[in-house]
């Protein structure tokens, strides 16, 4: 039979339950206390009654929803609404049988038959768990589940009564020693992370299924590590960030993979400081068609904009962002702008029509190597364009400006971090001239974006390899594109004018180690090559250059810093194409902080993850 099919009849069923426990509580206590010795009218009377709370009970159940599938049957919530429901028309019909009812009518049945009744309903669904918990599927696979915390058990309840569960837990692992040996909807906690390995071998099992959203990096590495050794497939809840309405489902369940060994670091966003700055407001996007861009966008639509422009050159990538959130990709209202940031009339007469508020600058071109090559187009893009924002953000009276950078402007030797870095400055200027918040965001590699490390190494494990990697020992920083969106969000709100914003972006992580991961859970047999160190990049990556003093904020996830700032008027002279004249102006705007570029590196050979 269909679950849809089943779930009604349970509903049915359930009503009809509670309905009939009406009558039968009636009927045990007037046997209990009078042997069936009433008159014929007090017997009238008891029928009317229990006939009335049948009634009033099913009536009263489908309108609050109890009988449609509001609470998950046997639940604590459901419980509640069901006491609420029977204790109430107890007392109702305890008033109303106070009155109408004949002077020997014994009152003590109307204040006795409503608790009867709940118990009575109450082991009918007793009984339905003890059924539902033995009603697995005969093809459900065995787990474990690592994790007994709040999600553990959420997921245990969802397997728990669901006939057609793809799987059964068969056992918990938690590190926590309060935990041991409890006992988790009728399943025990086997250990901590020591015990899995043979807990998963003597119950055959294959698949463990790790339910800890708030997860550290370093603790999904150890698990990984363990399940990896032993060949057993790990699956994952994603972030609590990523929870619908904070509950678990089993579609959320995803095979374990880099983002969420890298990505899984926790963040904690205060709703009410960043709904002040943008409920209600205009809010521009640029670059909205990019990585950073998009996930900037989505996540600003959901704190209730006035209005969300989105901006791009890129009318592909504008489409993709539009159909993300607004379930379409027509590309025919105003607030989806195409756009090139190079072209400062074209962007005075965006900021002309639409007025914003709160600019989140994301357009820059990022791929280091090609920069390289190209230092022209970059300076174009990253320095120019950023400028021709800024004057635009100036003019129309922007009130709050944040610029996405990337942890290259730290002690910048390659020219896309050259750019970035005079961008921060520029935004400095800016800050000061206007007295507004004004300030920039830096954080290192995004895990997922467009050319990124990990859409090169998977389309390299798909073409049967080899993988490429810029030197045995580089290091890189690593976030999800979400979680950096949201800690950009949060300093936004946090930032005062000219600041440098820094992420906590955690440990650095060696680039060979993501790929023979990778490797790893392909399984496939593919060779890593080491093409050597690129010109002026670096091997380790910093957040902080060397004279920069960071202090803390209100988050702890977000350092401040500060930078020079530097007047529009000192790019008069540069050669945009000439990289050393770029770095002689930072030179010239702080004090100088050169690096050794040939400690250099960005880990593939086809581009870096920066902003």
């Amino acid at each position: 039979m269909p679950t849809s099919s089943r779930i009604g009849l349970l509903r049915i069923g359930l009503a009809a339950w509670d309905a009939l426990s009406w009558a039968l509580a009636a009927i045990a206590l007037v046997i209990a206390r009078y042997s069936l010795t009433f008159t014929d009218l007090n017997t009238q009377v008891v029928v009317v009654y229990a006939l009335l709370a049948m009634v009033l009970q099913v009536v009263t159940g489908i309108s609050t929803k109890l009988y449609r599938g509001r609470h998950r049957v046997a639940s604590f919530e459901e419980a509640l609404l069901l006491a609420l429901i029977t204790l109430g028309i107890g007392a109702i019909l305890a008033l109303a049988f106070a009155v109408l009812a004949p002077p020997s009518y014994p009152r003590v049945v109307t204040f006795t038959v409503p608790f009867a009744a709940l118990a009575l309903m109450a082991a009918g669904r007793f009984l339905f768990r003890t059924m539902a918990r033995s009603q697995h599927a005969p093809e459900a696979e065995p787990v474990i589940v690592y994790g007994a915390g709040n999600a553990g058990q959420q997921l245990g309840r969802l397997l728990e009564y669901d006939a057609d569960a793809p799987y059964e837990i068969v056992g918990y692992i938690d590190d926590d020693p309060n935990k041991r040996n409890l006992h988790v909807s009728g399943t025990k906690v086997l250990g901590d992370r020591t015990h899995l390995v043979a807990a998963a071998r003597k119950a055959s099992v294959k698949t463990v299924i790790v339910a800890i959203p708030t997860a550290t990096r370093q603790l999904m590495r150890d698990i990984s590590a363990i399940t990896e050794e032993a060949g057993l497939k790990t699956l994952v809840m994603p972030p609590t960030r990523e929870i619908v309405a904070g509950r678990a489902r089993l579609t959320s369940l995803h095979q374990l993979d880099v983002t969420d060994l890298l990505g899984r670091a926790q963040i904690q966003t205060n709703l009410s400081e960043i709904s002040g700055y943008l409920q209600g407001k205009v809010v521009l996007v640029t670059g909205a068609g990019g990585s950073i861009g998009s996930e900037l966008a989505r996540q600003v639509y959901r704190f209730g904009p006035k209005e969300l422009v989105m901006l791009d050159r890129d009318e592909s990538g504008l489409h993709g962002t539009q159909l993300s959130i607004f379930k379409q990709g027509l590309l025919d209202t105003p607030n989806m702008v195409l756009c090139d940031i190079r072209d400062a009339e074209a962007l005075d007469a965006v900021f002309a029509a639409h007025r914003p508020q709160v600019v989140f600058h994301a357009a820059a071109l990022k791929h280091l190597p090609m920069l390289e090559q190209y230092p022209a187009e970059g300076w174009k893009t990253n320095v120019l364009g950023s400028l021709n924002v800024l004057m635009a953000a100036e003019k129309y009276g922007v009130d709050r400006y944040v610029n996405i950078s990337t942890d290259k402007a730290a002690d910048a030797t390659s020219v896309l971090g050259t750019t970035k870095r005079l961008a921060e400055e520029l935004t400095a200027y800016f800050a000061q001239t206007t007295g507004r918040t004004y300030l920039s965001v830096r954080f290192g590699n995004v895990l997922g974006s467009r050319g990124s490390m990990l859409h090169t190494f998977t389309a390299q494990i798909e073409a049967g390899g080899p993988l490429t990697v810029t030197h045995p020992d580089i290091t890189r920083f690593f976030m999800t594109i979400p979680e950096a969106c949201e800690l950009t969000i949060q300093a936004g709100a946090i930032g005062e004018p000219g600041d440098v914003l820094v992420l906590d972006m955690g440990e650095p992580v060696r680039i060979l180690d993501v790929a023979k991961g990778l490797i790893n859970r392909s399984g496939r047999d593919i060779k890593i090559v080491f093409t050597g160190l690129r010109p002026n990049e670096k091997l380790h990556e910093v957040l902080f250059s060397g004279d920069e003093d960071r202090s803390a904020t209100s988050h702890p996830l977000i350092s401040r810093v500060a930078v020079p700032p530097l007047a529009p008027s000192d790019l008069a002279s540069i050669d945009g194409g000439d990289p050393e004249a770029m770095r002689t102006l930072t030179r010239q705007s702080g004090p100088a902080h050169e690096t050794v570029a040939a400690s250099a590196g960005s880990g593939v050979t086809t581009g870096d993850e920066s902003a």
